[in-house]
């Protein structure tokens, strides 16, 4: 369970097959292995020593990867900054987990002189970019030049690997601690649930910031895969670099695949090499879902459910519950997360901590090597969540007798009017039935008569156009009265997170203001 083993094993194994794609770059394993020892070796003499901390701010890239286990090789732990941040948000991450050094790309080096004005603690940047280094600035490629690499530190097991902040979608971003067995069992137990030939190339344009990202790059790197790397979500890029590379996988949130499909040259380029399309990290809703698997039929849809306390998931919906199917069962079972994986337990329970039978809602927890040391710096939140041995995830599900799992909705985004429970996810489900909407997104809104109201926020379609009676009125069709939108509102866009993750604390704080029926 020491994360840098693959390295070593492609090292033996495969050192001339091409670990890295990155734009003309092309890096083998055995040159991997190499530039990652070296650079830990620099990292140990600037003064990194076992459990420090190491931030990492830049795009895709084969030095970002290098970056990543080049910490590890030297004993240190991986701090991804969230390169959607604004300085102050990535200072005061620096500072909550004490971060000395930074390691910064070509896209961030302006950054700098914010960071080292607003960060107490940061004491050093590397520069491991394109171009000449910034002034006052380490320039990585130059010190690996002649460099000695040094011996893996062969941290393992309970070691702390990585500190993943979270995308902050109900507030602040807390620092998750996970560990070398944390981040080893849960790549392994995801990766029993993909289908993944020798030879296989993926391409990844996720932001490696994020869990699902560094998760599925474990993977990767694990199977010894090619892995061609985007520097950010770009449809036309995407699929030219499937077409080129004649990807076999790449792993897309669904905000991603949505685009992805819709755009108008997705005809132009030939898909048919992906036998795997990997998605997660949000809700999938079914129109979608048909869509996908009518455009892309040669590839294998399988979707993961978790969250960065999970390392980063605990159940999987593999290929075989994605074929076309008149059967009602198999459609419905399409809407689930899937099983769970192994060596991950999951179960479903009431406000009293007690497990409830198939097809009662409760809340969703996990047990197992793959879940979260704690929160960084916080005991006491981190001994509510883990209470009881259970990691506590805050959102409502419900299993169905074969063991499936539903997610149904958030926990704090469960809607309580007059009485009644209402989960966001079915009217949202209802709503995106109306061909004019593209995306939605439904909360509580505090309302004198019924305690809270129930409010939708919709993105139309483009040229398309739909009033707020409509609306209410085909959920009425679909719902019991209880659960439709009282109060409706029109934007232009939902806010999402780096990682696609829907806002739903920011449509609530801006729909407060709004009288019930009103829209804008």
């Amino acid at each position: 369970m020491q994360l840098t083993r693959p390295l070593h094993r492609a090292l033996t194994d495969c050192p001339h097959r091409t670990a890295l794609v990155d734009g003309g770059r092309r890096v083998a394993y055995g040159e991997v292995a190499g530039r990652v020892a070296r650079l830990a070796a620099l990292l140990h003499a600037r003064g990194v020593r076992t459990g420090d901390r190491v931030a990492l701010l830049g795009m895709n890239s084969a030095r970002y990867v290098e970056a990543i286990y080049a910490v590890w090789w030297a004993g240190g732990v991986v701090n991804p900054v969230n390169i959607r941040w604004t300085a102050a948000e990535m200072a005061w991450s620096l500072d909550d987990c004490e971060t000395r050094w930074l390691i910064v790309d070509q896209a961030f080096a302006a950054q700098v002189p914010a960071l080292r004005e607003q960060s107490h603690c940061l004491v050093e940047v590397l520069y491991f970019g394109d171009g000449v280094a910034p002034a006052d600035v380490v320039d990585v490629e130059a010190a690996l030049v002649g460099r000695a690499p040094m011996e893996d530190a062969a941290r393992q097991r309970d070691d702390l690997a990585a500190l993943m902040y979270t995308g902050g979608t109900t507030g602040k971003p807390k620092g998750v601690m996970l560990s070398h067995a944390n981040l080893f069992i849960g790549t392994l137990s995801a990766s029993a649930s993909v289908h993944r030939e020798a030879g296989a190339v993926a391409l990844t344009c996720a932001p490696l910031f994020h869990v699902g990202a560094i998760g599925h790059l474990l993977q990767l790197i694990g199977h010894a895969a090619t892995v061609v790397l985007l520097p950010a979500f770009a449809e036309v890029a995407i699929m030219q670099g499937i077409a080129d590379e004649r990807a076999t996988e790449t792993f897309l949130v669904p905000t991603m695949l949505k685009r992805l499909i819709d755009h108008p040259r997705f005809g132009d380029f030939d898909l048919s090499s992906l036998r795997s399309v990997l998605y997660g990290a949000a809700p999938i809703d079914e129109g979608l879902l048909n869509q996908a698997l009518c455009a892309m039929p040669s590839a294998g849809f399988v979707q993961f459910y978790g969250m960065t306390e999970l390392s980063p998931v605990i159940t999987a919906l593999p290929a075989s519950c994605h074929l076309p199917t008149g059967d009602q069962a198999a459609r419905v079972r399409l809407r689930s997360a899937g099983r769970p994986i192994p060596m991950a337990e999951v179960a479903v329970i009431d406000t009293a901590g007690q497990p409830v039978p198939p097809g009662r809602v409760g809340e969703i927890v996990a047990r197992g090597p793959m879940v979260m040391q704690g929160y960084w710096g916080q005991p006491q939140l981190s001994a509510q969540t883990l209470r009881g041995g259970w990691m506590h995830t805050g959102d409502l599900g419900r299993f169905d007798d074969e063991g499936f799992l539903y997610v149904v909705d958030r926990l704090k985004d469960m809607i309580i009017t007059g009485g009644e429970n209402v989960y966001s996810a079915e009217v949202e489900n209802v709503l995106l039935l109306m061909p004019e909407i593209a995306a939605c997104a439904v909360v509580g809104v505090a309302d004198a008569t019924w305690g809270e109201r129930v409010h939708a926020a919709l993105v139309l379609k483009s040229g398309k156009t739909v009033g707020s009676d409509r609306v209410i009125a085909h959920c009425r069709e679909h719902l019991a009265g209880y659960k439709c939108p009282r109060s409706v509102e029109f934007r232009d866009a939902l806010p999402l997170s780096a990682a696609g993750k829907l806002l739903k604390y920011e449509v609530r704080a801006s729909a407060r203001a709004m009288p019930e029926g009103e829209t804008k």
